[in-house]
């Protein structure tokens, strides 16, 4: 009897034994290769804060976030809110409440599965920042050993800040001091009691409970939590009535416009890439003009609105930068909220004729000069043969003309003269980084390339320096600095352009003036190409005046065919409307504003582009004398203003200007 008692009090001690080396095996199964988190990992995680260059909030669309908020700074009542409604002993207890696991382990046997976690605010943050949402014993355990790790390493305000300004609550919004501006726009220290309430309340369910999608579920969750407090002895029962008869009402922030987010998302991704991922916020001011944005985006929806249907275009896309590369509007498509798809930045496309511009900066560098002729005439390279628009041919026409007019035949035949390999280097020297094909079609532009790419390739010509690098970030302000640090530029290795930019300039105003770009001309200089390529699937115009180079994309996602869309009908109509409104006098003020931004960012400033006399920079010919004596000129009351406008080789000494085409100065009777 005595000896079978001790056998079974044995049996009993090993049984133990096993379950605790079983318990112990289990769990650190469980917890093999589990992280734990320095301090700055859950305290200083990187935040990256955009402000447009007038100062004022991007924020991404799914991720808006603001810089972070000490919590002894947040209003009591948005604390006392928070706490009764999600952990009330917060501050009482350790990284694990038991009391509340064991209630949340009854539910979830009754249950049959995991459907309650009794989680503290501490094991909260550990999902959040950590672990995600999985719904396990495996994760639980994981959590609470985090959370205990974090426990004995942080302070509970520490914590609780962390975790006030990460939990997400709805609307794309991260941390209260987002939530407080999307919501009710305004800062988080500013909120009151019903809107403390009600986003205390969207923490457990934000999709559900976001007053954008339905503001009584919001309210009815915001009395829950002032019912909480109330039981917290955080509120008085007449306090809680009078906030259930005033409800929070959403009041959203003028944030930055929905089609700001192609550009944002550009920048964010430049900056994310080049900081660290702890250390605290990183603000950044860019480029972006918000005026300029919104008029961009306004001008694409429209035009494709009115037109879009009748011409099967579906999509367009729009990038405004200043000669320097610096990027003042950027629209993606048609709309942002349906497609955060980049188009000017992602989308390779064939460029059509506007690659012409490559075509005839080799010819120049070559020896040629816009007055010298090309034959316009069917041509054969080994079986391919490319042909006009509408089979028509012109025979021997000046390099100016056959540019002007989009003459394929020519360039082709120019492009076989210089050589192709001398193409592809003139566009690489350009600035254009696309991957080029050396064929015979390259002439044409049948390689792919991206509008940002080639918008500023462009842009060189406009500066009359290569290669210009678009860019969007002009000042950083570190976690531990008082003001924005300009962001100076590496000196890139740009050569001048020299000669051969007043030519390009005369060929690619000759396309506005009097060639395939006529849609797009202003009343002041305008230069520009258009392009399109094989059956109507693009169809581009990229192009400057004196303050802004933009280029216009359009065509559909799935590269079918559009209804004649040219790059001189809906492109230089887009271009057209967007420039004249740019330039407007209402917007003067809003473009000088970026441009004294970004060269104080720089450390230079930029005089507008104006064309040079052609005699002054055409050493090949000699230059002619004018027609017209100054006095004859004064004589007949020459309108200078006027004049200036039209011709930027006018001289306003003897009321001349140059023509396009070369030859003997004309006299100016505008």
């Amino acid at each position: 009897m005595h000896a079978s008692s001790g056998s079974r009090i044995r049996y009993v001690i090993a049984a133990i034994v096993g379950a605790i080396f079983i318990l112990a095996g289990t769990l650190a199964g469980f917890l093999h290769n589990v992280h734990f988190p320095t301090a700055a990992e859950v305290t200083s995680r990187r935040v990256i804060a955009l402000k447009s260059a007038d100062g004022r909030d991007l924020l991404q669309k799914g991720n808006l976030r603001l810089p972070p908020v000490d919590a002894k700074d947040m209003p009591p009542d948005l604390i006392d809110a928070v706490l009764s409604i999600e952990d009330r002993h917060f501050y009482q207890h350790g990284a694990v409440d038991v009391v509340s696991m064991l209630r949340a382990f009854g539910q979830n046997i009754e249950a049959g599965k995991v459907v309650a976690g009794g989680s503290t605010i501490t094991q909260q943050l550990v999902k959040i920042l950590f672990l995600g949402p999985e719904r396990t014993y495996k994760r639980k355990l994981r959590e609470a050993a985090i959370s205990i790790w974090i426990e004995h390493h942080l302070t509970k305000d520490q914590i609780l800040t962390s975790y006030l300004n990460n939990v997400y609550l709805g609307s794309g919004a991260t941390g209260f001091p987002a939530a407080a501006k999307v919501y009710f726009g305004k800062k988080v220290n500013d909120l009151s009691m019903p809107e403390a309430a009600m986003l205390a309340g969207m923490i457990s369910a934000p999709g559900h409970d976001d007053p954008f999608h339905d503001l009584e579920a919001a309210r009815r969750r915001a009395a829950i939590v002032l019912d909480a407090m109330v039981a917290n002895g955080k509120l008085t029962e007449q306090a809680a009535l009078i906030a259930k008869l005033h409800p929070a009402t959403p009041n959203p922030t003028e944030t930055s416009p929905p089609s700001a987010g192609w550009f944002v998302d550009w920048v964010y991704n430049k900056a994310a890439t080049v900081t660290p991922m702890l250390g605290g916020t990183v603000r950044m001011r860019t480029t972006l003009d918000l005026r300029l944005q919104e008029l961009a985006s306004n001008i694409v929806k429209s035009t494709l609105a009115k037109y879009g249907s009748e011409k099967h275009a579906g999509q367009a896309a729009l990038v405004a930068m200043r000669p320097d590369g610096a990027v003042v509007a950027m629209v993606g498509g048609r709309s942002y909220d349906n497609s955060q798809y980049n188009r000017a930045v992602q989308a390779q496309r064939q460029p059509g004729s506007a690659f012409k511009l490559f075509d005839y900066y080799a010819a120049l560098r070559q020896g040629f000069t816009p007055d010298d002729e090309i034959l316009d005439a069917p041509i054969d390279i080994r079986g391919w043969q490319p042909g006009n628009y509408r089979r028509h041919y012109r025979g021997e026409v000046t390099l100016a003309e056959a540019f002007a007019n989009s003459l394929n035949n020519a360039a082709v035949r120019l492009s076989q003269e210089v050589g192709i390999g001398q193409v592809i280097a003139a566009a690489h020297d350009l600035g254009l980084r696309a991957r080029l094909e050396n064929n015979p079609s390259l002439a044409l532009g049948t390689s792919e390339v991206t509008l940002l790419d080639l918008t500023s390739a462009y842009a060189a010509v406009s500066a009359g320096k290569a290669p210009v690098n678009p860019w969007g970030i002009s000042g950083v302000q570190m976690p531990n600095d008082r003001d924005y640090l300009p962001i100076n530029r590496p000196d890139e290795q740009q050569h001048s352009l020299g000669q051969y930019q007043a030519e390009l300039v005369r060929l690619l105003q000759g396309v506005v003036e009097h060639g395939t770009g006529r849609a797009a001309a202003l009343q002041g200089f305008a230069a520009g190409k258009t392009g399109t390529s094989q059956d109507y699937r693009d169809a581009w115009f990229i192009g400057f005046d004196d303050s802004l180079v933009v280029g216009v994309w359009v065509g559909n996602d799935d590269h079918s065919p559009m209804q004649g869309v040219v790059g001189g009908s809906l492109p230089a109509k887009i271009w057209k409307e967007f420039m004249e409104q740019a330039n407007a006098p209402d917007m003067a003020g809003v473009l000088g504003t970026t441009q004294r931004a970004s060269s104080t960012t720089v450390g230079q400033s930029r005089e507008p582009f104006r064309l040079p006399d052609q005699d002054s920079v055409l050493p090949r010919a000699e230059a002619s004398p004018a027609q017209t004596s100054p006095a004859e000129a004064q004589s007949a009351q020459c309108n200078v203003p006027v004049c200036q406008q039209y011709y930027h080789s006018f001289r306003a000494s003897d009321c001349t200007y140059q023509p396009y085409w070369g030859g003997p100065r004309q006299y100016c009777a505008r």
